[in-house]
């Protein structure tokens, strides 16, 4: 890859802007990873890297008596490298909400650096895995997939997948109530129905070839399993018993000395 006097690959491109941000920031990377494509195990040949990172910033930050203090980096380096991270105060509170894209930013098969701190925050964090969030929030991504890129007679191969993805995870957690992998293989191992993988995987050999804005005819095996899927789905999100943990006690401790031992005071 090259950008500007830089030469080289990809991952060493995306160490040495991670280096940047801490520097330029003042903060510190815990956690930093691939999100998207990539990480989900599809990608293009011009697939962009999303690198997603999770940071902490100083004691002076926590303790200041600004009222909106900001608690996330946007860093574009260029229109293929993207890279963005959240503020360890967001990530554990996105945790308790169950946020899905947090939840699979700690369980990326593809790590650019990691730390022991981040390895003890992630033990309470996930605790908080919870159900009902989870699939409302793979269930909105499915559905807005569908009604932004699914709607015209071609459709781009890339958006399929990305509709398909979240209710394969949607029915990984109804069967499981456990957090889907990552890895879009594995979950149509572990959940798709024999009858539509045929039609993945003719989807995963066309886009594989493509680019990521080229079309192809709709697939109606595909489209059969979306539209069933996000009737059963929505329908399943509104009458799931709400399992989130409200006790914000274990979280607040681990930030607390998280903070403390990461700014050295």
């Amino acid at each position: 890859m090259r950008y500007g006097e830089y030469e080289g690959s990809a991952e060493g491109l995306i160490q040495r802007e991670l280096d940047r941000i801490e520097q330029e920031r003042g903060v510190r990377i815990l956690h930093a990873v691939e999100s998207g494509s990539r990480a989900w195990g599809f990608a293009s040949p011009d697939s962009d890297y999303d690198v997603r990172f999770i940071y902490v910033s100083s004691l002076e930050h926590y303790l200041s008596l600004r009222p909106a203090k900001k608690d996330t980096i946007d860093w574009v380096v260029n229109e293929t490298l993207d890279i963005c991270g959240w503020d360890l105060s967001k990530a554990l509170s996105l945790a308790r909400k169950g946020n899905p894209h947090l939840y699979e930013w700690a369980a990326s098969p593809v790590m650019y650096r990691s730390s022991a701190e981040w390895g003890r925050a992630w033990e309470v964090a996930r605790t908080y895995f919870a159900c009902k969030p989870a699939l409302f929030g793979y269930y909105g991504i499915a559905q807005s997939t569908k009604s932004d890129f699914l709607m015209d007679e071609r459709v781009r191969y890339k958006k399929y997948l990305y509709a398909l993805r979240p209710l394969l995870a949607c029915k990984y957690i109804d069967e499981n109530r456990a957090q889907p992998p990552v890895d879009f293989h594995e979950l149509v191992r572990a959940v798709a129905p024999e009858s539509l993988k045929p039609a993945i995987e003719i989807l995963l050999a066309r886009k594989a070839t493509m680019n990521e804005k080229d079309t192809g005819p709709r697939i109606p095996e595909v489209d059969a399993f979306i539209d069933e899927a996000l009737v059963k789905y929505g329908e399943l999100a509104k009458e799931l018993d709400d399992d989130a943990e409200k006790d914000w006690g274990p979280l607040d401790r681990v930030f607390f000395k998280l903070v403390a031992t990461s700014t050295g005071r």
